[in-house]
């Protein structure tokens, strides 16, 4: 399922801007029969719980509607009209005046439909989406609702960040060829000074297809024909990291010597490989410097905004920052151009988070039920978590930037039936896709001892908050914790082992002489601390901060306005541990601090 494109046979129709909204209403039992009643409108793309003052709004558990007249183009007679939305959080359905013509779960990953029997060109229709937020123990992420004694429904879960819902991303019309280009699929390599362009194409009907490589001048490389083929590139240029480098590969089908469908796909000539000790890209070893990362914003919620995208990497270039991880969900497509654009390496992450019942906002719970039984995360989630995979390999196969897939967030990983519940899913990310290693994240209690699926994996990712949520305020002996668990990790695997969490909580102007937890001042000696263990273990490959700014969570005791472990608060303003960072990373690029 190719991304919108126009072209010179596509046309493309943006679908963001102001729709009329309504709450889901017992008493109204066909929202998308009639024009929805009600003053509301509602901005697309953005969660709709921050747009509104009443909480009823923002606390709503269950469906709402978006609605939004569209017009169809007059010249789309000869061409099949699709319906295409970028993300429904995390239960949608579309209505084309009265009829249902799609349906998807799953609240990360984009869904389309063809509603060319449903429309005539030179005509509007009523377009109606329904977005539903509850999560079950059966969705990804889980969760579970239950009536409150007043009455209300309120939704739980066992992730960390607010569950924002609705349209997030933007929504697209388009009017492409009845015969065309459904699917490309592109993998690289380097023999020498020569890259090499491996192309899988999909299509509809019968059509001859034809290829053309450009550089970034326009100036064309190489062609070819046919819907499989190799290009070798002499004297390629390499995507780096930091240094990106991107061909274009336009494809094009042809008939009775006339275009029919052409498609243009970007391509980044770099190589992935994972040693016992080392991650290397082209070859040479790469050391993650950055942060896992989240998809919040003031009043958008996590509604894509472009304004937003542009600093956030600015400020990422400012702090020399390689990568982040896509905590806890695939990001909007434009997240991933745009580190293809920039070099910057990406860890690509299912939405899997919150796999461990034993742990609510962060808090251990008493006498948890299993993770991993037929009553909790059993058969049926595990087929959905393959799902999410399927999806998401499926979107992102083709970014250079993204070098690693996470299949889960601190799943509970030292638990029974964990290995039984991961196993087949780690098999299934490789034969989707051979060409990038595959990790997970480690939580706090599931160490090198008791973990059970560290074998199934290329990289170990841990999340580790010596010093916050185990010996606060002593980073002594948190230092001690810290490296003898690195040690046991390293140990006891064969693996490059890498931090994907490490981080305290910090009030931006909050200072002080000595270390409180919570100042400025202890945020930075945290971070030294850390810093100083990891530079002590040579196939250590990487440090991700959690987080790169601070984000909004449910209400807890443990929460004051959100999660404030950012590096920057919400409104992107630096702490001192900001430049304490810069000084480090600047001075590291690539490489491993202690390997310079």
């Amino acid at each position: 399922m190719l991304r919108p494109q126009a072209s010179e046979t596509r046309d493309l129709v943006n679908l963001d801007g102001i729709w009329r909204f309504a709450v889901d209403r017992p008493e109204v039992s066909e929202p998308w029969s009639a024009p929805l009643q009600g003053s509301l409108d509602v901005a697309v793309p953005a969660s709709y719980n921050d747009l509104f003052l009443d909480p009823k709004i923002r606390d709503h558990v269950g469906w709402v509607w978006y609605q939004r007249d569209v017009f169809v183009p007059r010249g789309w007679g000869d061409r099949d009209t699709v319906i295409r939305f970028e993300a429904a959080t995390h239960h949608g359905k579309v209505y084309v005046n009265d009829v249902l013509v799609a349906e998807h779960i799953g609240g990360y990953t984009p869904f389309e439909a063809d509603i060319t029997d449903h429309v005539q060109p030179g005509k509007p229709f009523r377009l109606t989406v329904g977005v539903d937020n509850e999560l079950s123990i059966h969705t990804i992420p889980p969760g579970h609702v239950h009536v409150v004694d007043s009455g209300q429904r309120r939704q739980s879960y066992h992730h960390d960040f607010f569950n924002y819902a609705g349209l997030a991303r933007s929504v697209w019309l388009t009017g492409i060829p009845r015969t065309r280009i459904e699917d490309i699929a592109v993998t690289t390599g380097v023999e020498g000074a020569a890259g090499t362009i491996k192309y899988s194409v999909v299509t509809t009907g019968s059509a001859e297809v034809r290829v053309v490589l450009r550089d970034e001048t326009g100036a064309e490389v190489l062609n070819g024909s046919g819907a499989e083929g190799t290009l070798r590139v002499e004297e390629v240029k390499l995507w780096q990291p930091g240094a990106a480098y991107l061909y274009k590969l336009e494809v094009s089908l042809h008939g009775d010597g006339e275009l029919v469908d052409s498609y243009t796909q970007s391509v980044g000539v770099r190589t992935i490989e994972v040693t016992k000790t080392e991650f290397l890209i082209n070859g040479k070893p790469f050391y993650f410097t950055g942060f896992g990362k989240h998809e919040d914003t003031p009043v958008r919620g996590k509604g894509h905004d472009n304004a937003y995208l542009v600093h956030d990497f600015e400020l990422m270039k400012w702090i020399g920052a390689n990568s982040f991880r896509t905590s806890h969900y695939p990001y909007a497509e434009e997240v991933l151009d745009y580190a293809d654009r920039h070099g910057i390496v990406v860890i690509g992450e299912t939405a899997a988070v919150g796999f461990n019942l034993g742990v609510s906002g962060g808090m251990s719970a008493k006498n948890p039920p299993p993770t991993f039984s037929p009553d909790t995360l059993g058969d049926e989630m595990q087929e959905t978590h393959a799902q999410h995979l399927r999806e998401l390999i499926g979107r992102d196969k083709n970014h250079p930037s993204v070098v690693m897939w996470c299949i889960a967030n601190e799943p509970a990983s030292q638990e029974d039936g964990a290995y039984e519940y991961f196993a087949p899913l780690a098999e299934l990310t490789r034969k989707l896709d051979p060409s990038r290693p595959i990790t997970y994240t480690a939580w706090l209690l599931a160490n090198a001892k008791n973990d059970q699926i560290a074998t199934l994996f290329d990289v170990i990712g841990i999340n580790r908050y010596f010093g916050w949520y185990i010996d606060n305020g002593d980073l002594a002996s948190a230092e001690v914790k810290l490296e003898a668990d690195i040690r046991d990790w390293v140990e006891k695997f064969d693996k490059p082992v890498m931090m994907t969490e490490y981080g305290a909580d910090t009030m931006a102007g909050l200072h002080s002489l000595n270390d409180i937890p919570w100042s400025e001042e202890y945020q930075i000696a945290y971070l030294e601390m850390n810093h100083r263990v990891f530079d002590k273990f040579p196939t250590f490959v990487g440090e991700q901060v959690w987080n790169f700014a601070d984000f909004r969570t449910t209400p807890g005791v443990h929460r004051v306005d959100g999660n404030k472990k950012g590096i920057f608060t919400r409104d992107r303003r630096p702490k001192g541990s900001a430049f304490f960072l810069r000084g480090r990373w600047t001075a590291t690029g690539n490489v491993k601090p202690s390997q310079q």
